[in-house]
């Protein structure tokens, strides 16, 4: 798998199922991110969705997880 192939995951957003494509790396973030945090990646993906305005998730939550790893809520050194 390349460093920029996207994977898709499903989710379920206010009742619709919907797909979410990132690249490895940012699920590997979303992931840590929830851990840290103590919520369900659904719950980090939900909260993206209901403030992105016209942007699409997948952007929301890449600005979200960068916006995180710079308040220092993310480990610096994982991929």
């Amino acid at each position: 798998m390349g460093v920029a192939e996207l994977i898709k995951r499903s989710v379920t957003l206010r009742g619709h199922r919907t797909s979410v494509a990132l690249e490895a790396a940012f699920w590997a973030a979303l992931d840590e991110w929830a851990v840290r945090r103590g919520v369900p990646v659904a719950q980090l993906i939900l909260d993206a969705d209901l403030k992105r305005g016209s942007q699409g998730l997948a952007s929301t939550l890449r600005v979200e997880l960068l916006a995180a790893a710079r308040r220092g809520e993310l480990s610096p050194h994982k991929p």
